[in-house]
């Protein structure tokens, strides 16, 4: 692609990756962000390896490994408190090349933001794709002030993507999971905690340290789609977890009614046919919603903007670019949406007989080891970004891993 202007439709950790990556490769860049400013959002998010090697790219791993606050151990509960498996920061850094990093989004988002000159994101925003384009013609997107003419669009607009319905009307889009999850982020608890998933019947929390002291807690659970709660969130977490060990009951103390977020999950089992078409890409949960299960939508989503950018800038005409984009990066999504599904479906085993065998079979695998228990997460932790001579649509050998089927062993939830 001649390096010429490129649109980014949304501001979120995809989009702003992208931006960043086109703009480091000489690409004129404009982000457009529908919501009026970019509001900090009060949940955390994970950066495993495979999304600190692509970072690693824009010159800003660094800048986030030193965020790092997974020092010592961690593992998988039950909610009694009981150890069902114990793996370490130092266990997943030697597998991995480097450690889990939990970070406040707002954090990530000022990273990138910082990364790109003043001017470059416009909030208030709204856009569409008017035309695509093509190798012959720029894409064309529209604003409610003017119409745009682009050689490069990305669709990074969320898993509600108006840009993905655009490009593919026939697509059914994103389905509900069968659950919804709550995330809060609250001070310094007075009690140290070691950081913890606990799996119970039909449930799920998490709690991790953030750097600056805080602590970043997430919640899951079987519920009818749309559910109601006849108070509060809050209340609602104490019904389903005040019982659960410590630190919940002291997190649940502390957090406000107005802080606590909940979300349906919605997910693509049914993939796209493309990531691309003419001169439009799409990627994140634009391209490729996913469980929380395995912690990585937005490390996913800064994979595609690295490698986008990486494309984009071979000097291909943009159907060569991005059709070797979308090989690169549809196999590798396809195969971790579809092991967050099953991994959805281990985690909120409700059944008595059931939750019992799984969790006995959790602990006989942890006494072998850490190295077992991360071994689900070959394939995708150890991902690095395409090299300059690297051949389009090639399979790094870590995706092919991914693909194998293999279960998802205990891992601290990365978003």
């Amino acid at each position: 692609m001649e390096q010429h202007r490129a649109v980014v439709i949304g501001a979120g950790v995809g989009g702003l990756t992208a931006a960043v990556a086109l703009h480091r490769g000489g690409w004129d860049v404009t982000v457009l962000e529908r919501a009026a400013a970019l509001t900090p959002v009060g949940a955390g998010i994970g950066l495993a390896p495979n999304a600190q090697r692509a970072l690693d790219v824009i010159d800003l791993g660094d800048q986030v490994r030193a965020l790092s606050a997974w020092q010592g151990d961690g593992g998988m509960r039950a909610p009694d408190g009981r150890w069902l498996a114990r793996t370490s920061a130092r266990a997943a850094t030697e597998r991995f090349g480097g450690p889990l990093v939990l970070l406040h989004r707002a954090t990530l988002v000022g990273i990138l933001l910082g990364a790109l000159p003043a001017g470059v994101v416009r909030t208030g925003a709204p856009a569409s794709v008017a035309d695509p384009g093509d190798d012959a013609r720029p894409a064309l997107v529209r604003t409610p002030d003017a119409d745009i003419e682009a050689e490069l669009v990305v669709g990074a607009d969320g898993i509600r993507s108006t840009v993905r319905s655009a490009l593919f009307p026939d697509h059914p889009g994103p389905q509900y999971s069968g659950f919804t999850t709550w995330r809060v982020v609250v001070p310094a608890l007075d009690r140290p905690f070691a950081p913890h998933e606990t799996w119970g019947r039909g449930r799920l929390w998490g709690t991790q340290p953030l750097k600056d002291g805080r602590v970043y807690a997430y919640a899951m659970a079987a519920a009818p789609e749309g559910a109601q709660v006849p108070d509060d969130e809050r209340a609602e977490l104490r019904r389903l977890f005040g019982g659960w060990h410590h630190p919940v009951p002291e997190i649940l103390a502390s957090v406000a009614p107005d802080a606590v977020l909940r979300h349906d999950v919605h997910h693509m089992l049914d993939p796209l046919p493309a990531f691309h078409h003419g001169r439009v890409a799409l990627l994140g949960d634009a391209a490729h919603a996913m469980q929380p299960t395995l912690g990585q939508g937005g490390n996913q989503a800064i994979e595609d903007a690295v490698v986008l950018a990486h494309h984009a800038g071979r000097g291909l005409p943009p159907s060569g670019a991005l059709a070797a984009y979308t090989a690169d990066r549809l196999p590798r999504t396809t195969a971790i949406v579809r092991k967050a599904a099953r991994t959805g479906r281990l985690t909120l085993l409700s059944a008595r007989p059931a939750v019992a065998a799984r969790d006995a079979l959790i602990a006989a695998v942890s006494r072998f080891g850490p190295g077992l228990v991360l071994r689900g997460f070959d394939g995708i932790a150890d991902w690095r970004p395409p090299t300059a001579d690297a051949r389009p649509g090639a399979a790094h050998p870590a995706d092919e891993r991914a693909a194998d089927g293999r279960s998802a062993g205990q891992r601290p939830r990365v978003s």
